[in-house]
């Protein structure tokens, strides 16, 4: 008779929904793993392109660590597995949570699912093919004389990584100003007017995220800051939710 009640409890049901979910959101992650491992020294030096391609002649990247060379490649897979099935996440997710959403809320979490993933790519593109470039110039030109330029490989990959990390996040200032706005959270107005600390916050917030260089800080705040008035502009077609009046779907 427990049992019975409990097969019928609906929060049980949700969490076995969950699990399911979960499961099969790390069974597709492990399954793009296994399907790159094979490519994961040829996906590292892709990453390292930035680097290699701005150090001295007769400089080379090296391993301090004895089991490096072997693990570093296949962390940044696993890294890679993860960014490739975002969209296969997502879906679990928007599956999760969609049966509980308003119709209104249907309407706009959809798109701004699939404009905060293609976001977050252009984040990471965006490191990869300006910043990075710029970024290992920089320093590679910066070292004093008599200095030999030899990059660790896992210091390098947790570079990289916090650099994508931080603009893929920096990238998804619109969702988050049209998420503001349509909750009623802030007005379009309000926030045009606090327009010159969103840009000092900008900056404050390429400081804290990226290496202390001034190219890497400066590369993510204007970005930030553009895409702050891209945000302002498309959230002309978004109404705060105390102006609808949907029911549950």
């Amino acid at each position: 008779m427990w049992v019975k009640v409990m097969s019928d409890s609906p929060l049980l049901n949700h969490l076995l929904e969950l699990r399911s979910r979960l499961l099969r959101s790390v069974l597709v992650i492990l399954v793009v793993f296994a399907a790159l491992a094979y490519f994961a020294n040829d996906i590292y030096h892709f990453v390292a392109q930035p680097l290699l391609m701005n150090m001295p002649v007769g400089s080379q990247m090296i391993a301090t660590d004895v089991a490096a060379p072997f693990f570093t490649p296949f962390k940044l897979t696993l890294v890679v597995a993860l960014a490739l099935t975002v969209p296969y996440l997502l879906w679990q997710i928007w599956g999760f949570i969609a049966p509980g959403l308003y119709g209104r809320e249907k309407r706009l979490v959809i798109p701004l699912l699939a404009t905060s993933t293609l976001l977050f790519y252009a984040g990471i593109g965006f490191a990869y093919f300006v910043v990075l470039p710029l970024a290992m110039a920089f320093f590679s030109s910066a070292a004093p004389e008599g200095v030999t330029v030899a990059t660790d490989i896992s210091r390098y990959l947790d570079f990289i990584l916090a650099i994508f990390v931080a603009f893929g996040i920096a990238f998804e200032t619109p969702v988050a100003i049209m998420l503001l706005i349509w909750t009623g959270t802030c007005t379009r107005e309000s926030l045009a007017k606090k327009r010159p600390y969103i840009i000092v916050g900008a900056f404050a917030i390429g400081m804290l995220l990226t290496p202390p260089d001034v190219i890497s800080q400066t590369l993510l705040a204007i970005p930030m800051w553009l895409l702050f008035e891209l945000g302002l502009q498309v959230s002309r077609w978004y109404t705060p939710t105390q102006q609808e009046d949907d029911d549950v779907v």
